[in-house]
């Protein structure tokens, strides 16, 4: 019931929220010449470096076909997935100076990072519609299964957002240690490989597991790159929902249960 209360308590605070992800929004291109065309010309030039060093320094007899939608349906979701992780870390460390001068749901911080940098990867998804129109195109049924995996990777980065955040508030390592495990969490997650691939089919299903990104990377790539008249797994991705849904909740009553403390650690 507390939960549901504060909840409801968060909605009512909504046009706060709103103002934080335009916020949020608006610091991320100050002074930007391009502003929001980043999002597009970003991933583009990451995924040309990657073409790069796979296609031609490490090419071999079995170059994996349009690699650059194959690369980018799964460095989008990731790029949202680190700068919320990154984002959320500092979320109330960061903003201090308003926890101590005025009463809000603290959570709306969190939840704002992750919110902008929902807006900045659909925003990215035109560049990866693009290469699909001159490379593969694929547009069929299964992109009707997009929304349901936002929602899912929302639910997932904020239980996330909500432990990372309250957990840096009273220990500032935190944010030494989550950017040495992103950088294993890329590696660990299959964006340059498919998880298929992977030697031992038991390592891949605790990859699946223990790992939500590396079944909802699995799940946008059925969806952009391949197209199975079989896939999505609607089974495999409501069981990747209720798992991030579960992440959600556990972070959030963390959060509650930190949360009054704030104002003395910060």
């Amino acid at each position: 019931m507390l939960l549901l209360a504060r909840a409801r308590q968060a909605i009512d605070y909504r046009d706060l929220l709103y103002n934080l992800v335009v916020r949020d929004l608006k610091v991320r291109y100050k002074h930007s010449a391009l502003g929001f065309l980043w999002s597009l010309l970003n991933p583009i030039l990451l995924m040309l470096v990657f073409t790069f060093v796979f296609g031609q320094l490490l090419a071999s007899d079995k170059t994996r076909p349009a690699f650059p939608i194959f690369f980018l349906s799964a460095l989008l979701p990731w790029n949202w997935c680190a700068s919320s992780v990154m984002g959320a870390l500092g979320s109330i460390v960061n903003n201090g100076h308003l926890i101590k001068k005025v009463y809000f749901p603290r959570e709306m911080l969190p939840v704002s990072v992750v919110l902008s940098n929902m807006i900045n990867f659909l925003l990215s998804i035109p560049a990866l519609v693009l290469f699909m129109l001159f490379m593969r195109p694929n547009f069929n049924e299964h992109w009707l299964w997009l929304p349901l995996l936002v929602l899912t990777q929302a639910l997932f980065l904020m239980g996330l957002g909500f432990f990372l955040s309250a957990l840096n508030v009273f220990f500032r390592d935190t944010s030494v240690l989550v950017e040495v495990g992103l950088s294993a969490w890329f590696f660990l997650t299959p964006i340059i490989y498919d998880a298929k691939e992977v030697v031992g089919g038991q390592f891949t299903r605790l990859m699946y597991y223990l790992n939500p990104m590396a079944s909802l990377v699995a799940n946008y790539r059925e969806i952009f790159y391949y197209y199975d008249p079989g896939s999505p797994d609607l089974a495999f991705m409501l069981r990747n929902l209720v798992t991030c849904a579960i992440i959600f909740v556990l972070g959030y009553l963390f959060f509650m249960r930190t949360s009054p403390y704030f104002g003395e650690e910060i």
